[in-house]
């Protein structure tokens, strides 16, 4: 006698995504293409920023002019949180850089709902919350995309996840991981003063809303810890080395402020490309990471050295392991932008939905 078997369907997959700004705005729009070209995509259910909720009932891009063109206030709650509840199976997108929103992931997947994220918070902040995250997605059925955190959907977690899964070990890694510096020391040539490379990087949507957040090595620090866990090293956030290319009076204005003064950062980096002139050498600000530590800071590199290639958003890391001894695994491509960022979420839910 045959069993029968009573196979009750999954819910639909919705869509909600939290952050409307140049990143969120570049993944309407690919959602947008792609759903036009016929891809099968979730439903767009609802956009949230720190300022209002919308149901994408009039279409995702409608919605998010009005979400941007809404009034700034300071609420009891962030209208994320009161808008329609995810359930298990919806797919989050953070395409944030909030806290606040990063210490949901957790919660969020010990709901069954996937998360996919450009926020570094969740992963590049505190140890105990990475592991929260990655205990969530062992625990359940809920999947965890994060390549658009780290080289903007290059294969480089992917990487070094194959790596370790294949029994390789991780020894070092080290790169220009900032698209926004790279963008910078690929243009900055001593004539122009390097506070009008860092507006235009800014006006292009290179840099973090903040360019402080770049310039300071904080943005690369978040990336090293990204990596350095997917490599199975269990780095901490104060093991970190950072020298920042932000002094500390431009370091201690407010943000709106600190724009304004940004030429504080010309003599200083004058003076150090004049010295890698010097020498025939050219600027690059790298981060690296191995079993004893991590490192992040501006260096004056051979023109031949493997990291001072490339061109302008490129990110390029060399990846050291038991298997790629002699020579390093090298990676590379653009690493920064609103739409290369958008694709990789979009490639992260177009996974998801179809697992």
């Amino acid at each position: 006698m045959s069993a029968v078997l009573n196979l009750v369907p999954a819910p639909a997959r919705r869509l909600a995504l939290l952050g409307t700004g140049t990143v969120g705005t570049a993944f309407v729009q690919r959602y947008q293409s792609l759903q036009a070209r016929g891809v099968a995509l979730p439903a767009f259910s609802w956009l949230a920023n720190s300022r209002t909720a919308r149901a994408c009932e009039r279409g995702p891009e409608h919605e998010l002019q009005q979400a941007n063109l809404a009034a700034r206030s300071v609420p009891a709650l962030q209208p994320w949180a009161e808008a329609e509840g995810l359930q298990r199976g919806d797919v989050v997108v953070d395409a944030t850089a909030s806290d606040e929103v990063a210490h949901w992931h957790e919660q969020w997947l010990a709901r069954g709902v996937h998360v996919v994220t450009a926020n570094k918070l969740g992963q590049g902040a505190q140890l105990a919350r990475a592991q929260a995250i990655a205990d969530g997605c062992q625990g359940g059925d809920a999947r965890y995309g994060d390549s658009a955190t780290v080289g903007a959907g290059l294969p480089l977690l992917s990487s070094l996840r194959a790596l370790v899964a294949g029994g390789d070990r991780i020894h070092r890694v080290e790169g220009v991981l900032s698209g926004s510096l790279a963008w910078l020391f690929h243009h900055y040539d001593g004539q122009r003063a390097f506070s009008d490379w860092v507006r235009q990087a800014a006006a292009a949507g290179y840099t973090e809303p903040d360019p402080r957040v770049d310039l300071s090595g904080e943005d690369v620090r978040r990336k090293l810890l990204i990596l350095a866990r997917a490599s199975g090293i269990a780095l901490r956030a104060e093991q970190v080395e950072v020298a920042s290319l932000v002094p500390a009076a431009l370091a201690a204005l407010p943000a709106d402020a600190a724009l304004l003064q940004l030429e504080l950062l010309d003599a200083p980096l004058q003076a150090a490309w004049q010295q890698a002139r010097a020498q025939g050498a050219c600027l690059r600000f790298v981060g690296g990471f191995d079993h004893d530590g991590a490192w992040v800071g501006l260096r004056i590199l051979p023109l031949d050295h493997p990291l001072a290639g490339g061109a302008q958003t490129d990110n390029r890391v060399a990846i050291h392991s038991d298997r790629y001894h002699a020579q390093p695994l090298l990676i590379q491509g653009p690493g920064a932008g609103a739409a290369v960022t958008a694709a990789a979420l979009l490639d992260d839910v177009l996974a998801i939905v179809r697992r």
